[in-house]
């Protein structure tokens, strides 16, 4: 027996098992009873308000006393009343603060008084008290009703209490769950079905070998993988609930995220609005935060025991905090949270995410402020730790076990003298450190004494998650000895060697500039060059950003002087005004001068930082930001996308800084690393055999770089792929015969897939000098002439089969190939797909060479409109299909030639456009003309052809003529396609209509749900527009 790995039975398996956790199941039919029939509406009213009544009472003088219906039904109004008028995601937000804290409602008492009380719509505490529900094929109508398709459809529902909390989206196996992340996206805008999402919690979209979850709002690069942190036992639970299968990884999914237990602590819990943007935990900080509780539950001699969380940078160890915080805040009530950090900029960034998120926090404005707040009834405190030193000078002692201090890169802090003070100040508080990068070897033994590690997310596993971009690294050291004149000659042509003769002109006027600099200056020069040309080789145009760090604040100003005289690349540097001065020599003046001119405009230091930083995330005013140490921790600009390093860095302050290329950004695979001091070598051994590296652990690095050699030779495997594909053309410099072998579906999207991929990977290769210790000359000219080849084909693709063939988040990699290496300007823009109907489709006919491809790309054009306009005459459209199959089928057994083919496919195309009208003269004249009923009679002749009937073409005059009024006394009644109740009544006569057939003729007719479904959507296309 072959598998069934159809959307269908993925959908019924999510059922069964989600039944098997305590969901009751109501169908498709019992859905729509349950809203009045109405698609409009997204609860499930009756059920709710039962249950509203059950779970809801309040206690007055002693007595239990349940709340009135009226008061039952105003609550309901209160949730569904919520408007979009603000957004979805302000709608979205006060119906989450409803389902948390609920509301207040006002009764009349006994002795003829009014109070209120409390009032849930979901009972947190009690799980049993609740109601689980899920139910398939949800049908609710859009906001838009002008467009054609007035419905939406999520695959499940999942519903607490008669409220809609969970929607899954299902693709078959053979389809990425990627497009139910897309349709997801699309179902949140106003013109489509936020009515439902309003109240949505959770999202989930999945095939059958893979699942990504979300929550309302969610970005498409933010949806996550959800691992148990015990994948053995909950496999083996799903076990005992799953039969006649095994279990894949969406039950894993479900049954992680939508165990009953597990979906009340999720949606209670671990959902955050930061700002305007919802935020559900990942896994790792789900397991993080629920180990910590573990951990300090108990005290011993009045103190809890603390720990070490280990999440790289990137993974969200803030919103860990705020979600930690908020925890702590609820089982202690009494408590009192400090978030410790060691920066200025990282204690307002925590600040920041602190408020965002609305968790009332105070900042410790000094040493002074920090005695204050402790010692008042301030909960929620950031401070840097240098304010504790004010602390212990002021003999300041809480002795509070309830005291819970959060140490952000604690590993800074941690046994340093301010870190005693900090200790000294609350001997019985919980310290639970975080940090983004792993222990040094040496730093281990010292975090056990305070409980050791409570949890880790490595390097390795955010990247297998897609947490994190992998990282890229590529050495192009440069010391004094490159600038000899023989070293400074071969650098020229590496830098040079796949630029275009102008281009090169302008590096030769740059490389002049050696002989006027210098000795001193000439290796910033030298690194400057390559920077210029790597950027506008690779980001300029793009989209994406670099940082640049340097050694000392002398050589960030002289970069970004070199950069401007440049005036190719916009660059900004950021300095502090008193860090490492005795770094600069003799150049303290200078940097002094050229600073206090910098940030002249800007009115202060701290304005200038807020703008550069404003502009290097959000504007295009800035390509390049030069830093020493500011902003090479704690800067989270998704943009960045290449580091080039020329400064020592080691350990923790190393895989800082190169993390700050690490982050999520559309089209963005990776990040980049190019190092000029030689910190890595050649990335040939082990990290950890490097000095910069040598204190770690060697698993603990696992993942943390990749040699972009790897990905350089990606490039070599693409192209023989794409070589192979094209291996059984004869005639290698035909266009046409190329174009020939893509007519199979598959091929023409293994084409489309290997080309991005090989694209992708080449571009990064010839930015990269590496690419010469893997490809010859002759190699790299044979690409570059096969990618200008094959962004010819996939137009000439494209215009024959008539469907889209950009490449989504990598058209840009593309053009920039073409426009940078190829010298191909303008050869890669695409030309819409133009529709058969638009008086423009000739001329893009001609455009094709050859009748044979001429018949292609029209017959092409035919099978797409037979496609999307099936429903509304299945027996006409069903018959051009059978007409191309029939002309393709012909053509292929030599039976037609390519002038015969062409003719039959431009008759196709003019039947198809009503360039030529159909014989009207074979339909009744009592139909007037009416193109609905031609529709009606020609399927009801088609459908009746197998029914013994003397007089069919009488028959089916009728039925048509009766089933169009029908229709049209129904037409008249509002949201009539949306209304059940309607839809029974047209069933109900249609079905009288047939009965009567069945009796004058003697005949029994069997397809007569066919024919209920066949004119339903004939109608509906008529009617509904």
């Amino acid at each position: 027996m072959i598998p069934d790995t159809s959307e269908n039975k993925i959908q019924q398996n999510s059922i069964n098992l989600l039944q098997s956790l305590g969901y009751k199941f109501i169908s498709r039919d019992e859905n729509l009873k349950l809203r009045g029939g109405k698609t409009s509406e997204v609860l499930f009213r009756e059920i709710l308000t039962q249950k509203l009544g059950e779970i809801n009472g309040y206690e007055y003088k002693g007595k239990r006393y349940k709340f009135s219906q009226s008061s039952v039904l105003k609550a309901v109004d209160e949730l569904a009343e919520v408007s979009l008028n603000e957004g979805l995601m302000v709608a979205n937000k006060r119906i989450t603060n409803l389902l948390l804290l609920g509301t207040s409602l006002e009764e009349n008492l006994e002795d003829s008084t009014r109070r209120s009380f409390s009032f849930k719509f979901i009972d947190f505490e009690n799980l049993q008290n609740n109601d689980f529900y899920v139910t398939e094929e949800f049908e609710v109508s859009r906001a838009n009703q002008s467009d054609s398709a007035k419905n939406r459809r999520p695959d499940l529902v999942l519903f607490i209490n008669g409220i809609p909390i969970v929607v899954i989206e299902l693709k078959k196996s053979s389809v990425s769950f990627e497009n139910g992340i897309k349709q997801l996206e699309k179902e949140h805008g106003k013109d489509e079905i936020a009515h439902l999402f309003k109240y949505i919690q959770l999202t989930i979209a999945a095939n059958g070998s893979g699942a990504r979850y979300g929550t309302t709002g969610t970005p498409f690069k933010f949806y996550s993988v959800w691992k148990e942190q015990d994948e053995a036992k909950a496999k083996e639970s799903l076990k005992s609930l799953i039969n006649g299968r095994e279990v894949s990884s969406l039950d894993m999914t479900l049954f992680a995220l939508l165990s009953k237990d597990r979906l009340l602590r999720l949606v209670r819990h671990y959902i955050v609005f930061d700002k305007r943007m919802k935020k559900v935990c990942r896994y790792q900080q789900f397991f993080a935060i629920e180990e910590t509780l573990k951990r300090v539950s108990a005290k011993k001699e009045g103190a809890r025991a603390g720990g070490l969380i280990w999440h790289t940078q990137g993974s969200g160890k803030s919103l860990t905090m705020v979600m930690l915080t908020k925890l702590l805040k609820q089982i202690y009530i009494n408590s009192k949270i400090i978030v410790v950090t060691d920066r200025i900029d990282l204690d307002g960034q925590i600040h920041e995410t602190f408020e965002n998120t609305d968790v009332k926090a105070g900042r410790a404005s000094s040493g002074s402020d920090l005695i204050e707040k402790l010692q008042s009834g301030v909960s929620v405190i950031t401070t840097l730790v240098h304010k504790f030193e004010k602390v212990k000078n002021q003999k300041v002692v809480i002795r509070d076990g309830d005291i819970f201090v959060l140490v952000d890169e604690s590993h800074r802090t941690q046994g340093g003298d301010l870190h005693k003070a900090m200790k000294k100040a609350l001997p019985l508080a919980c310290y639970i450190g975080f940090t983004g990068t792993p222990l040094l070897k040496r730093e281990k033994n010292s975090f056990a004494k305070f409980g050791g590690e409570i949890h880790r997310y490595t390097i390795d596993d955010a990247v297998k998650d897609g947490a994190v971009l992998p990282l890229l690294y590529e050495g192009r050291y440069v010391g004094q000895e490159v600038l000899d004149p023989e070293g400074l000659t071969r650098k020229f042509d590496l830098i040079s060697r796949e630029l275009g003769d102008e281009t090169k002109r302008d590096l030769q006027q740059k490389w002049a500039r050696f002989e006027r600099v210098a000795s001193s200056e000439q290796r910033l020069e030298l690194i400057a060059v390559d920077i210029n040309e790597h950027i506008k080789k690779t980001l300029k145009k793009s989209g994406f950003k670099a940082m640049l760090a340097t050694q000392r604040k002398y050589d960030a100003i002289k970069y970004h002087e070199i950069f401007e005289e440049f005036g190719e690349i916009k660059s900004a540097y950021v300095i502090s005004s008193n860090e490492h001065e005795e770094l600069e020599g003799g150049h303290k003046e200078y940097v002094a001068k050229a600073w206090q001119d910098t940030i002249r405009g800007y009115g202060s230091e701290e304005e200038y930082l807020k703008h550069v930083k404003d502009e290097f995330v959000y504007g295009d005013e800035i390509d390049l930001l030069i830093v020493v140490d500011k902003l090479l921790t704690g800067f989270d600009a998704p943009r960045a996308s290449t580091l080039y390093i020329d400064k020592q860095l080691k350990e923790h302050n190393l895989l800082q800084a190169i993390a700050r290329v690490n982050r999520l950004y559309d089209g963005k695979d990776y990040g980049y690393i190019i190092d000029y001091r030689g910190l890595l070598g050649e990335l040939d051994e082990a990290l950890t055999s490097y000095a910069s590296l040598s204190g770690f652990d060697p698993e603990d690095l696992s993942g943390a770089v990749i040699d972009v050699r790897s990905e350089i030779i990606k490039a070599k495997t693409y192209y023989t792929h794409l070589d192979d594909l094209f291996s059984s053309v004869k005639f290698k410099d035909d266009l046409e015969s190329y174009v020939a072998v893509l007519e199979d579906v598959q091929k023409r999207d293994d084409f489309k897939e290997w080309l991005s991929q090989f694209a992708r990977a080449f571009k990064l290769a010839l930015s990269s000098e590496k690419i010469y210790d893997i490809l010859s000359e002759e190699e790299i000219k044979a690409y570059k002439q096969r990618v200008k080849f094959y962004n010819e084909l996939r137009k000439a693709v494209q215009l024959r089969y008539h469907e889209a063939y950009d490449f989504g988040k990598y058209e840009a990699q593309m053009q920039k190939l073409l426009d940078t290496y190829v010298n191909a300007q303008g050869v890669n823009e695409l030309t819409r797909l133009v529709n058969i109907f638009e008086t423009e489709f000739d001329d893009e006919v001609q455009r094709v060479e050859g009748k044979n491809a001429k018949a292609d790309t029209i017959i092409s054009a035919v099978s797409a409109v037979v496609k999307e306009k099936m429903d509304s005459n299945p027996a006409f459209y069903k018959s051009i299909a059978q007409q191309i199959q029939d002309i393709i089928d012909e053509y292929k057994a030599k039976r037609l030639s390519e002038e015969e083919k062409l003719a039959k496919a431009k008759l196709l195309k003019d039947l198809i456009t009503g360039a030529l009208k159909p014989n009207e003269d074979r339909y009744p004249k009592e139909f007037n003309g009416k193109k609905i009923l031609f529709a009606i009679y020609d399927n009801l002749l088609d459908i009746l052809g197998d029914v013994e009937l003397v007089d069919v073409e009488v028959v089916a005059k009728n039925l048509s003529v009766k089933f169009y009024e029908i229709y049209e006394e129904a037409s008249k009644k509002p949201e009539w396609h949306k209304n059940k109740d309607v839809e029974n009544e047209i069933t109900s006569a249609m079905e009288d209509a047939l009965w009567d057939v069945e009796d004058e003729y003697g005949v029994s007719i069997d397809e007569k749900e066919k024919i209920y479904q066949t004119i339903r959507g004939i109608e509906i296309s008529f009617y509904v527009k």
